[in-house]
C-alpha cells in the first residue's frame, strides 16, 4: 500500500499509463486482449504495483474492463452500441452548448480561441495525437460552462465509451479540418447567446462525426 503512496510510483503509474494507451489506441494491443501484469512489468522493467495502478487509470478512461476470475481486456465495443452512444452524446452535447451561453465568460472566450488555432495547427502539422485531446478539451469545456455536473458527468462516460472507436478516424487531415470548422461554428453560436443555433450546430457536430467515422469504419 505506501507503495501507491509513493510520488515517484504515482509518476511512474501514469507514464505507463499513457504508453499503454498509446499501444492500444494503435491497435498493437488489440481489443478483447488480455492485460498481463507480470508480462507488462518485465517489459517495462518495473514490479507490478505501477503496472496495477496504470491498469487502474485505463479502466477510469473506459480503455479496459475487467471480468471477474478472468483478468482486464482492452474493451471491446459494437458498432451497434457506439451508433446508440452517439445518438445520447449528440442529445447531452447539444444541451450543454445551449445552457453554455447563459456562462460564457472572457476568460472562457480566450481559452475556445487557444484550442481552436491550437487544432488549426494541428491540422497543419497532420498530428492527429494532439488533434484529438484539443478536440476533448474543446468539447469538455463546452459541457463545463453547461453548469450542470449530471450532464457532464454522462457525457464524460460516453467519451470515455467511445475512445477505441473515434481515436483513429481523427488521424485522417481532412476529418481534423472539418471537424475544426464545425467547432467554430459552434463556439460562434455560444459566443452570439443564439443558444438556439448552438444547440443545433452542436447536435449536428455529433452526429456528422459520427458519419465521418462510419465512412472510416467501411473503408
Amino acid at each position: 500500500m505506501t507503495t501507491d503512496a509513493n510520488p515517484h510510483n504515482q509518476g511512474l503509474s501514469l507514464t505507463i499509463a499513457e504508453d499503454l494507451k498509446r499501444l492500444i489506441y494503435a491497435g498493437e494491443i488489440a481489443p478483447g486482449e488480455r492485460l498481463n501484469e507480470a508480462a507488462l512489468a518485465a517489459q517495462m522493467g518495473t514490479s507490478r504495483g505501477p503496472i496495477r495502478e496504470a491498469i487502474r487509470i485505463l479502466a477510469g478512461l473506459g480503455l479496459v474492463t475487467a471480468v471477474k476470475n478472468r483478468g482486464v481486456f482492452v474493451r471491446e465495443i459494437s458498432v451497434r452500441e457506439m451508433l446508440e452512444i452517439y445518438e445520447l452524446r449528440a442529445l447531452v452535447f447539444g444541451y450543454g452548448a445551449e445552457r453554455a451561453t447563459d456562462n460564457l465568460q472572457e476568460s472562457h472566450k480566450q481559452t475556445f480561441e487557444q484550442l481552436l488555432n491550437g487544432m488549426d495547427a494541428a491540422c497543419e502539422a497532420q498530428d492527429g495525437n494532439r488533434y484529438y485531446e484539443l478536440n476533448l478539451q474543446f468539447h469538455a469545456l463546452v459541457m463545463q460552462l453547461s453548469n450542470n455536473q449530471r450532464a457532464h458527468a454522462a457525457y464524460d462516460d460516453y467519451v470515455k465509451e467511445l475512445h477505441l472507436f473515434r481515436r483513429k478516424y481523427f488521424n485522417a487531415p481532412g476529418n481534423m479540418r472539418r471537424s475544426n470548422i464545425e467547432h467554430r461554428q459552434i463556439y460562434e453560436a455560444i459566443a452570439k447567446g443564439n443558444p438556439g443555433k448552438a444547440k443545433t450546430v452542436a447536435e449536428r457536430h455529433v452526429l456528422t462525426g459520427r458519419q465521418r467515422l462510419l465512412s472510416t469504419l467501411e473503408t
